[in-house]
C-alpha cells in the first residue's frame, strides 16, 4: 500500500486543500524539515508574499533529553509578526501529534496568533494528543514499527522513505 503512495500527486491535492486558507492576512508556517519543504515550495507555487516562516520543535519535545539538537540548520525563523494572524501550520506527516504539540509552544513563544490551521501531506492516524489536520493529502494506515518520512531530491520533487524503527 505504501508504495502507492505518490508524494507528488499528494503535494497536488495539499495545494489545492491549503488555497483557500492561505488569504492575504494569513501566514504560512512549516515544521522543520519536511513541514518547512513544503511550506516553501507552497508559498512559491501559491504567489503569497513575502516568505514563510520555518518553525523548529526541537526545544520543546517531550524527548529533547534523549534527543538533543538535532542540527545546527534546525532554527525557528519566522519573518513576521505571530501576534494576532491567522496561521497555516504545514507538516509532512502527522502521526502521535507530539511535534505538532511541540511546535505550537515554539509559536506561542513568539507571540499569540489569532488562528492556527494544520494542513499535512499525509495523516498516519496513531494519535496521543487530541489533534487533528483540517487538511489531509492522504490518510493511511501503518504499524507504529515503521517510519514515514517525506525526502526532497535536489530539483525540489518529494518522495516517502518507509523505514522499520528500531
Amino acid at each position: 500500500m505504501l508504495l502507492s503512495l505518490d508524494a507528488e500527486a499528494l503535494y497536488g491535492e495539499l495545494l489545492q486543500g491549503i488555497r483557500p486558507l492561505l488569504t492575504e492576512e494569513a501566514v504560512l508556517v512549516g515544521i522543520w524539515s519536511g513541514g518547512a519543504w513544503l511550506a516553501e515550495r507552497l508559498h512559491k507555487d501559491l504567489g503569497h508574499p513575502g516568505r514563510p516562516g520555518v518553525i523548529s520543535s526541537t526545544l520543546h519535545r517531550d524527548d529533547f533529553g534523549e534527543r538533543g539538537l538535532s542540527r545546527a540548520t534546525d532554527v525557528t525563523d519566522l519573518p513576521f509578526e505571530v501576534e494576532g494572524r491567522r496561521v497555516v501550520l504545514v507538516d509532512d506527516v502527522l502521526f502521535t501529534g507530539r511535534t505538532i504539540r511541540a511546535a505550537l509552544n515554539e509559536l506561542y513563544d513568539f507571540g499569540r496568533p489569532q488562528s492556527v490551521t494544520l494542513a499535512v501531506l499525509v495523516d498516519r492516524g496513531g494519535r496521543e494528543l487530541p489533534i487533528e489536520a483540517a487538511v489531509a493529502a492522504a490518510r493511511v494506515v501503518l504499524p507504529k514499527s515503521q517510519r514515514l518520512s517525506l525526502e526532497r531530491d535536489a530539483q525540489g520533487a518529494f518522495t516517502f522513505k518507509v523505514e522499520e524503527r528500531a
